[in-house]
């Protein structure tokens, strides 16, 4: 009986030996992808409330992480992007004036605030553009992606392999 015993258990430490799971853990995301969206022409006047509603072509998820860049200039690198919120002040520090921005799942909501709105330029309220950046939810819980600066639109765009063919552009 004992040599039955152990030729069973010997079987059986045969068998559970050769039973191994490899997982295999693939911690590249492919069908999360990134968006950029460009709005021309914007206007913030005083019969829009100096406010306009840059409406996406489609919803996005709530967890996206939607940023908003505005077109300030053009260098010898190409265009120049701030993103918002920004503010614009006096020489003596007061507030002069500023963009702001919210947004949902459907469209961003960018405003102009300040003191003297109707004083600005015509070049800081007509014929603005806006690029609005739409991250997935996976990307914000990377633990790289607190390593670079979202303030800077090209470390964003390197970043998330955003490819300027395909900014979808949307004329106000």
């Amino acid at each position: 009986m004992k040599k039955i015993t152990l030729l069973i258990a010997f079987i059986g430490m045969i068998t559970l030996q050769s039973c191994t799971v490899n997982e295999v853990q693939d911690n590249v995301d492919n069908d999360t992808i990134s968006e950029v969206f460009e709005y021309t022409n914007v206007d913030l006047t005083s019969g829009n409330g100096y406010s306009a509603l840059l409406t996406f072509p489609h919803a996005t998820y709530t967890s996206d992480m939607v940023l908003v860049y505005r077109l300030v200039g053009y260098g010898a690198d190409g265009d120049v992007w701030k993103l918002l919120p920004e503010t614009y002040y006096f020489n003596d520090g007061t507030l002069d004036f500023g963009y702001r921005n919210d947004f949902t799942r459907y469209d961003a909501q960018v405003s102009l605030f300040g003191y003297d709105l109707l004083g600005l330029p015509n070049g800081n309220r007509l014929d603005q553009v806006f690029r609005v950046v739409v991250i997935p939810a996976y990307e914000n819980n990377k633990s790289s992606s607190g390593k670079f600066d979202f303030e800077d639109y090209n470390s964003v765009k390197e970043h998330f392999n955003l490819d300027s063919a395909k900014v979808t552009k949307i004329k106000m």
